[in-house]
């Protein structure tokens, strides 16, 4: 009875279940390792030395420490290669070998090329053209993973999943969606993408490599891949479809109660010669901003007050806005709107410098009581009025019309160096930078896209590789101006690229000690002579191995076994390439088994077991998918 109670108080508990489970994980891992060892006859796992098993011990760990804590992940995987080091099973090279990784740099250039597509306006273009704003949770879904997948098919899933991340951030803002919704599905659907031809991914052509140096075959065709892949992938896509309510957290809201947020007034003008103008309200994008809407639009000397969607919009207009700081900011990054007051154009400071901040008027502010027009406020702070909140109430008037009361929250543009200035200042009670809030580059959009257009056309075509190709493109970005480099070096998500880095070192860890060839061959030593079985193990290893190691590093150190094994079954190795190429490129299970997983880990707010809870059963309808067609297409 005691004992029973015992049990209940742990597994009602929610952080002494996790432990629960990783123990009944860890005792069933066991149990499978050693009735491998009683089927294998060489017992290959018995013959690891120390550094063998301490490198599966620190993975096991790492594993279970990222499962059951709120530790960062780089945390995590830094320690544990900072222990194979200390101790010796890793030298220096190696250590610090995952951080000079081709996958790694690239990943880090990108963030450049990103930020370049950012500050020009050509990432809100493409969100715009392929994304739109959807009303429905399905069309959501749809919307972003099948042009994902399409894209991913041909061109490299890293500068894919790099371009949507922040198109993804700021559409789950607009769509009130949390991003823990969307993150997964978009590293899947780039995966998905992959596995249908052969240039998806760089795991199908190193192994299509392999098999051309190892055997008398030409090399695989584009399309060689694709009547396996291309089931796989559909049937991944209506999984996600069908289980992504229950199976996918929901981490954070992507914006609060809009009730009780300050709502801003602000004016906006139809610029000359602006896109904008000879569309509807609705047409323009104007309708559908969360927490805006659009009060009224003065024509010369008529005004709108309710204002129809359908209503065609004309050079000049000056459009009344009230609503929330986060759709302000949409619409400043609209091309073809410009604030209405003409002070913005006598700041001396360059609007690419300029940033967007929230101050809150003290009552002992000199200029309280006067318009803003009065108080001369662009002379005296360098700064230009944007728009005003009063206790959550419309301001009334033109903002330079404006009279000033203590508790005014602001919203200036001006150059960051105001937040320095007025800090300490006794005019203002609260000084507070927005992020990413720099007037857009429009002009220079078209040249961004002509950037992204040549990185994909050279790495695509192999004329370049995918790190020289982007290291192109970044530099390109900033020669032309595209991408600030201040800004581009604050973009660089730090933790992703230790994750990544880290992560590599122990997997040259469980390579250099033979820990990931004794699992294998362990494996192996259950598959008989049948050569479904085998295949069906064949896969199952490659996955496992995935998930620990990296995509490239698992499909190298299978091939040789896999080819090994048809050989000795008398069949053709065909199917066994095949299921190597999908198993190393289908990685669910963890975040560390393929970089765009990485990629999304962060900007989500995932947890390490999200991942397990919606990947394990995908790479078990993976598993399926391709152990039956493969024989099928490619008989033995």
């Amino acid at each position: 009875m005691q004992l029973e109670q015992t049990f209940r108080y742990w597994w009602t508990q929610r952080r002494q279940r996790q432990i629960l489970i990783c123990v009944a994980l860890g005792l069933l891992l066991g149990l499978a390792i050693a009735a491998l060892q009683y089927l294998a006859t060489d017992a290959p796992l018995m013959s690891l030395g120390w550094p063998g098993w301490l490198t599966l011990l620190v993975t096991a760990l790492a594993f279970v420490l990222n499962a059951i804590t709120a530790l960062p992940a780089e945390i995590v995987f830094l320690g544990a290669v900072a222990v194979l080091y200390v101790s010796g099973v890793l030298t220096t090279a190696e250590a610090l070998q995952g951080f000079s990784n081709d996958g790694m740099v690239t990943v880090a250039v990108l963030y450049f090329v990103v930020t370049g597509l950012q500050q020009t306006g050509a990432l809100a273009w493409i969100s715009q053209q392929l994304l739109g704003l959807p009303k429905r949770r399905t069309t959501t879904f749809v919307r972003l993973t099948v042009p994902i997948m399409v894209l991913s098919a041909f061109l490299n899933n890293t500068p894919v999943v790099a371009m949507f991340i922040p198109v993804v951030n700021d559409w789950c803002r607009k769509l009130r969606i949390s991003p823990s919704k969307l993150m997964i599905p978009l590293s899947y659907a780039s995966i998905f993408g992959g596995l249908c031809t052969l240039i998806g991914t760089s795991t199908n052509l190193v192994v299509s490599g392999l098999l051309v140096e190892a055997t008398d075959h030409p090399g695989l065709r584009i399309f060689d891949l694709t009547p396996v892949g291309l089931p796989c992938a559909i049937a991944g896509l209506c999984f996600l479809f069908f289980g992504q309510r229950w199976l996918l957290p929901n981490r954070k809201p992507a914006m609060g109660d809009l009730s009780d947020v300050r709502q801003y007034t602000v004016e906006m003008v139809v610029a000359p010669r602006s896109p904008l103008a000879g569309k509807t309200v609705e047409q323009a994008g104007l309708r559908h901003l969360p927490g805006l809407y659009l009060a009224e639009i003065a024509r010369g000397q008529q005004i709108l007050p309710a204002v129809s969607p359908r209503e065609l919009l004309r050079e000049n207009d000056q459009l009344v806005f009230v609503g929330i700081v986060d759709s302000i900011l949409d619409l400043q990054r609209l091309r073809g709107l410009s604030p209405a007051t003409d002070q913005v154009f006598k700041l001396d400071t360059p609007r690419t410098e300029r940033r967007l901040i929230e101050a809150v008027v003290s009552h002992t502010c000199s200029l309280v009581g006067k318009t803003i027009r009065e108080g001369q406020f662009r002379s005296r702070y360098d700064a230009v009025v944007l728009a005003v909140a009063r206790n959550g109430d419309r301001v009334q008037g033109k903002v330079g019309d404006i009279r000033l009361r203590p508790g005014d929250t602001l919203l200036l543009e001006t150059h960051p160096r105001f937040i320095e200035r007025q800090r300490i200042s006794n005019d203002f009670y609260l000084v507070s930078d927005l992020p990413d809030s720099e007037p857009l580059r429009h002009e220079k959009a078209p040249i961004a896209l002509l950037i992204l257009l040549l990185m994909v056309v050279l790495a695509g075509v192999g004329w370049l590789s995918m790190l020289k190709a982007a290291v192109l493109a970044a530099m390109l970005m900033l020669i032309t101006g595209c991408c600030a480099p201040t800004r581009a070096l604050q973009s660089i998500e730090w933790s992703v690229l230790l994750v990544i880095g880290a992560a590599l070192g122990i997997s040259e860890a469980m390579q250099v000690t033979g820990a990931a060839e004794a699992i294998a061959a362990s494996f192996l030593g259950i598959a008989g002579s049948q050569p479904l079985v085998a295949l069906a193990v064949i896969y199952g290893i490659t996955t496992l191995l995935t998930e620990m190691i990296t995509n490239n590093a698992a499909a190298a150190l299978m091939f040789p076994i896999a080819l090994s094994v048809a050989q000795g079954l008398g069949v053709s190795y065909m199917p066994f390439v095949i299921a190597i190429m999908i198993a190393a490129s289908a990685s669910f299970s963890t975040p560390i088994g393929y970089q765009t997983n990485l990629m999304v880990y962060g900007p989500g707010g995932y947890k390490f077991t999200d991942f397990m809870r919606i990947g394990i059963p995908l790479n078990l309808l993976f598993w399926g998918i391709t152990v039956f067609l493969a024989p099928h297409i490619y008989p033995f």
